[in-house]
């Protein structure tokens, strides 16, 4: 498997973007909806599945779309291909704030795992597949049920993480404990499990769920501050009763919600 070799700058603090430059007929596959902008002569192309079987025909097309329906994506992705004479750039924006991390699979054994909803785009060629769990529990509680997104080949790939990103390179047998909605993607030698909390006031009162992710080593850990999952989460509980505004600022507070008829009985 040769993917496509491509450059590449990162812009941004909190809304990043990716820029990637592409030489004649180099192409990057990305996710619908992350495009952001593109240079003339790139041609824009819906392709079915990720663009890494088609050389395999019909039913090599088929099972590279047929995977991404298992992790809860499109059928299709978009390809963009350099049809000019020198060098072009096109642009993908992350969908939330965060960071972008750019995986060079080539250093990584050919192989990252990840949560379905964090890639954004790769060099064509690169396989984006699905990883499934052999453990009952993980695929139970991990979040994800038992599938993940795999990322294979030898170019590069680019994941998205919300919040701020930490890296951590973990020893042989050296474990972490994240939340499993943190988790963004780990490389293929980490052994990943699912560990109940333990406790009846964690257990009730705890407000962090029953489970939680143990990544142990050797390996590298790529954790996310904020989940899109708890950023939702905290946009929906902050939406306003009624449709009106809440009123931060309001000296009343819920009594002036009362007086002012906006609280719903």
């Amino acid at each position: 498997m040769n993917a496509h070799e491509i450059d590449y700058q990162i812009y941004g603090e909190e809304m990043q973007y990716v820029e990637i430059e592409l030489d004649p007929q180099e192409a990057v596959v990305a996710e619908a909806g992350s495009f952001m902008m593109m240079d003339n002569d790139i041609k824009m192309d819906t392709i079915f599945g990720d663009g890494s079987n088609q050389e395999k025909g019909v039913l090599g097309k088929i099972f590279s779309a047929g995977k991404r329906i298992l992790t809860g994506e499109s059928l299709f992705m978009t390809a963009f291909l350099n049809e000019g004479h020198g060098k072009k750039k096109v642009s993908f924006a992350s969908p939330y704030p965060g960071k972008i991390v750019p995986i060079d699979l080539s250093e990584k054994q050919g192989k990252f795992i990840c949560q379905k909803d964090a890639f954004l785009c790769a060099a064509k060629g690169v396989s984006v597949g699905i990883e499934f769990s052999k453990k009952l529990g993980r695929g139970l509680f991990g979040g994800e049920g038992f599938i993940m997104q795999k990322l294979e080949g030898d170019g590069m790939a680019f994941v998205h993480a919300g919040g701020t990103l930490a890296k951590k390179e973990l020893a042989m047998g050296e474990m972490l404990k994240v939340d499993t909605g943190c988790i963004v993607g780990f490389t293929q030698n980490v052994d990943y499990d699912i560990e109940f909390v333990g406790g009846i006031k964690n257990t009730v009162f705890g407000g962090e769920g029953l489970f939680f992710a143990t990544l142990r080593g050797p390996g590298i850990v790529y954790v996310q501050s904020l989940p899109f999952s708890r950023l939702a989460g905290r946009v929906l509980a902050a939406l306003p009763r009624g449709g009106k505004d809440k009123g931060e600022g309001s000296i009343l507070g819920t009594l002036g919600d009362i007086v002012g008829g906006d609280n719903q009985f």
